[in-house]
């Protein structure tokens, strides 16, 4: 490829594949919300109804994890999701239901982020597949 200079840069990928991360995590942010939103009749049924501050706070928990995706390119929405999953843990004191979904979405984050680490770490190195030369 032209892009290698002499001082023997790492050529970028052909496809930014950051990109695809944020789309992964914008889809995960909106199953996310779904799953919180349907915990809403659980708290009808188990946590006193959803005029109390356990189903207020389940339905602003969903809203914000949905308006998350809209921010996804700031440095600050990430740590903004895995706090969101810390409240969900917390709820467990309300509602343990809740908690086991903050769980669940709290390590399937973790795991993005380790994937996100190393496909950064991957194309820092040029060893991601589309900064590859082709072979001739």
């Amino acid at each position: 490829m032209s892009e290698e200079n002499a001082a023997g840069s790492v050529p970028k990928p052909a496809k930014d594949p950051m990109k695809s991360f944020r789309g992964v995590m914008a889809g995960s942010l909106i199953m996310e919300a779904i799953t919180v939103a349907l915990a809403i009749p659980v708290v009808a049924k188990l946590g006193g109804g959803v005029g109390t501050g356990t189903g207020w706070a389940v339905i602003a928990i969903a809203v914000v994890l949905l308006l998350c995706c809209g921010v996804l390119k700031r440095p600050w929405a990430v740590p903004v999701v895995l706090a969101l999953q810390v409240v969900l843990i917390a709820m467990a004191f309300l509602l343990p239901a809740v908690a086991i979904l903050g769980v669940i979405f709290l390590a399937f984050w973790l795991w993005v982020l380790l994937l996100r680490r190393d496909v950064a770490r991957r194309m820092a190195a040029g060893t991601l597949p589309s900064q590859q030369q082709p072979q001739s």
